[in-house]
């Protein structure tokens, strides 16, 4: 009777303990991949899930949006400038046993090929693109990170370039060029409009020498213009036209009257 007063307690203890290592509970956004012997036999939860203690174990994987800080790397441009650039990557987890069957650990194996890929794209740009062109290499980034980690059964979401760091003398050397530029394209617009205004006085020209009474109009509103002038002299064009037609006249006159 004392026998049974001592091993019914410790069977109800044990019952209790199996119970208890056998019942998991996951959130929403977890997931277990389950091993029974060793080997791969499903995906469970979230909820209540029934495991059969020492037979049966499980690997937790969150299944949320990850965020992965890209150490600062050094970079050399295509025109040979020398930057450090960092970056961040946003990923989930979509197929929970490729996450733990495919790759020891994910978290590192996406930060070391984030690593590598960040400097051999933007590797291949100039400087000016990688400050001008952030949209274009955060998606050629995202492309190539996606499709090497699909094995792993994660999604990249994004990634975004944070800092592009110059050494303190190219932001000079830098300067320097955006000064040049400006001072070109303020020389263009000014040959530029030099250029257009020459062609309308052409244009002008073209048309008072097809219309003497335009011509003549010019001279009326150009003598006005000077009547206005406060100036004491004034020098009075005498257009050749019309001394050709005085001069005309009075040799008819001078016929006449011999």
């Amino acid at each position: 009777m004392t026998l049974d007063l001592i091993i019914y307690p410790i069977l109800v203890v044990l019952l209790l303990v199996l119970v208890a290592a056998s019942i998991r509970i996951l959130r929403e956004y977890d997931r277990a991949v389950v091993f029974t012997l060793g080997r791969y036999t499903g995906v469970k939860g979230p909820g209540l899930i029934i495991l059969v203690p020492f037979i049966q174990q499980m690997v937790r994987v969150d299944t949320r949006t990850l965020v992965l800080d890209v150490p600062s790397q050094d970079v050399i441009s295509r025109d040979n400038v020398s930057v450090q650039v960092n970056a961040v990557i946003y990923f989930r987890v979509v197929e929970a046993s490729k996450s733990v069957i495919q790759v020891e650990n994910f978290m590192q194996a996406t930060s070391q090929i984030a690593q590598t890929t960040l400097r051999s794209v933007l590797g291949k740009h100039e400087l000016d693109e990688m400050l001008a062109e952030r949209d274009k290499l955060n998606n050629d980034i995202q492309e190539i990170l996606d499709s090497q980690t699909d094995a792993w059964g994660i999604k990249i979401a994004n990634v975004e370039i944070k800092h592009v760091d110059i050494d303190e003398s190219m932001v000079r050397a830098i300067a320097k060029q955006a000064e040049a530029e400006r001072v070109r394209r303020a020389k263009i617009i000014n040959a530029e409009g030099e250029q257009q205004a020459a062609q309308k006085l052409v244009d002008a020209a073209h048309i008072l020498g097809g219309a003497p009474e335009a011509m003549q109009l010019r001279y009326l509103s150009t003598l006005h213009d000077i009547a206005g002038d406060k100036s004491s002299t004034i020098v009075f064009p005498f257009p050749i036209d019309m001394a050709s037609t005085l001069q005309s006249f009075l040799k008819g006159g001078q016929i006449k009257t011999d």
